[in-house]
């Protein structure tokens, strides 16, 4: 059943058209929000805002390249005056890169490409959601970290570099905009069953979930119903913060 908890409010989700991204897009809009999707795979966006739309859900797609600069710009700006206004971006959009390798094994464009993808875009999709949100002094951002950002996952050097960094930039992004009614938030979970992680060598993905005392990976409800607490309204004292997802791993 619908609620109406974001009732008028206007949210970004990258990644959306799949795995966590199209999981919190979808109940947001099934919470009352209008939820422009982002997503470079345009056939996957397609489906995906089909989909939502068949369910009477207000939700629009924009393929969008989140690594580069002028196309994240537009793409906001595009739906911040469309709507005339910007209330929630959820950054969801990431690749996992080189895995079950040690650094030694992974080449600098590759290291480059997971840069990109992952911190990046997180820098580029903060920077330009804000300007939006400042207009309105008010806004919720949430970046996705990961537990490998925090402990680091031997075997990705180059997603545990990066994803520290969004934990990096969600402290120092969140204390700059503190005194405002704009949060600025991450969440690091530690594995959560996606198409991605299908995707990673089996190896990593046991080394991984071996060091979940739960002996279980995370599932998308779990992430995308804290996700939706952390971009309402009443989480409104919490921000440069990030929220652990980990099945006890993380404990500090």
């Amino acid at each position: 059943m619908a609620t109406t908890e974001f009732d008028g409010q206007v949210a970004i989700v990258t990644g959306g058209a799949s795995g966590i991204g199209r999981s919190v897009a979808h109940e947001l809009a099934r919470r009352g929000a209008h939820v422009a999707v982002f997503d470079l795979n345009e056939q996957a966006l397609d489906e995906a805002v089909a989909g939502m739309s068949a369910e009477g859900l207000a939700v629009e797609g924009c393929a969008v390249d989140v690594s580069q600069d002028g196309a994240v710009r537009e793409a906001i700006s595009q739906v911040a005056g469309m709507h005339g206004r910007l209330d929630i971006l959820v950054h969801c959009a990431a690749i996992v890169g080189p895995n079950a390798r040690k650094i030694t094994e992974v080449g600098v464009e590759e290291f480059d490409h997971v840069y990109a993808a992952n911190l990046r875009s997180s820098f580029l999709v903060t920077k330009y959601a804000l300007l939006h949100m400042g207009e309105r002094d008010y806004g919720r951002i949430l970046l996705f970290a990961s537990i490998a950002g925090k402990e680091g996952n031997a075997g990705m050097s180059s997603y545990s570099a990066t994803k520290a960094g969004v934990i990096g930039l969600v402290k120092s992004v969140g204390k700059e905009f503190a005194e405002t009614g704009i949060t600025v938030n991450a969440i690091a979970p530690a594995v959560i069953r996606t198409a991605m992680v299908d995707g990673m060598d089996p190896r990593q993905v046991k080394y991984m979930t071996d060091r979940i005392p739960m002996k279980r990976t995370g599932t998308l409800d779990e992430v995308t119903s804290l996700a939706c607490w952390i971009v309402s309204p009443e989480a409104s004292f919490n921000t440069a913060f990030t929220f652990d997802l980990t099945g006890g791993r993380a404990t500090y």
